[in-house]
């Protein structure tokens, strides 16, 4: 329930913002004066604000955002050994990788997982979840964080956020522009829009939308294998392959709240959509890989 009223208030704050911003470039309607044509220029400046503000509303506050929806606790000071370990690691791959030493943090759940987020390179987050540290080896868990600082030193996130942002904006400019045709031609709508607008350009915007996130998907999973290469590297090859085996044998279906599965070292195993739908490459496939390379 927190996540859902973190989730919904985050959404209404990015919408006010936007809907201020557009208000300050003087865009109050996507009709031009005569209320009957369709001003592109209008149109396009909202939807990239709205494509691409979101996202990068979202990028700036993800490490926020992460700490709170899975309860992350950031280690300032270590308490322990294993905590002591964890944050000398991050701090040996970060400089090997050569960015900014990012937080370190630990999050309740059973689940073996672990994420990195964060506005850029040099002010990240790696969190670990408690699942992973009490049923990995160290060797193992050691290749988990070698994976999330390669997300981190690749830029993984500033650049799924711009192709987000890239696949939003012509998701809404279309579907808007889909609603007008629809309106205007075939049901002789003449001034203002009329409910075919709205429902058309509605309907629209899911049919593109879901054909966008291939897009993403795509280029999420191409990222994964990335960071298991950045992780052997970082780590060494036979511990990153040790750690999907490991990830490979744990029947544990607890995920990541949904807007973080993309950045967790594992994500869904299936998607009712399909194969093009999923964050995350097979774990077998990213064995393979591995272990061809």
């Amino acid at each position: 329930m927190k996540r859902v009223a973190l989730f919904l208030a985050t959404n209404l704050a990015i919408i006010l913002v936007l809907s201020i911003t557009l208000r300050l470039l003087g865009v109050d309607s996507l009709l031009q004066q005569n209320g009957s044509d369709l001003d592109l220029q209008a149109l396009l400046i909202f939807s990239a604000v709205f494509g691409f503000g979101g996202s990068f509303i979202s990028l700036a506050i993800s490490k926020w955002m992460a700490k709170r929806s899975t309860g992350a606790q950031v280690i300032a000071e270590p308490k322990n050994a294993t905590e002591q370990w964890l944050v000398s690691t991050v701090a040996q791959q970060a400089s090997m990788a050569g960015i900014g030493m990012p937080e370190v943090a630990i999050y309740p759940g059973a689940e073996i997982n672990a994420f990195a987020t964060g506005a850029n390179r040099n002010n990240a987050l790696v969190a670990v979840s408690a699942g992973l540290l009490k049923n990995m080896t160290k060797d193992e868990a050691e290749a988990v964080l070698a994976h999330e600082v390669s997300h981190v030193a690749n830029g993984d996130m500033i650049t799924l956020s711009l192709i987000q942002g890239v696949v939003n904006t012509f998701v809404i400019f279309l579907s808007r522009v889909i609603g007008h045709f629809v309106d205007r031609v075939i049901l002789k709508n003449e001034r203002g829009h009329g409910i075919g607008y709205w429902v058309t350009s509605i309907i629209a915007e899911l049919i593109l939308g879901i054909l966008a996130s291939i897009i993403v998907f795509w280029f999420s999973r191409q990222r994964e294998y990335r960071a298991d290469a950045g992780g052997a590297a970082l780590a060494g090859k036979q511990k990153m392959i040790a750690a999907l085996e490991r990830l490979q044998q744990n029947s544990n279906s607890e995920e990541l709240p949904d807007q973080l599965t993309a950045f967790g070292i594992s994500g869904l195993r299936s998607s009712k959509l399909g194969k093009l739908f999923l964050s995350h490459p097979p774990l077998e496939k990213r064995i393979a890989t591995l272990k061809n390379s």
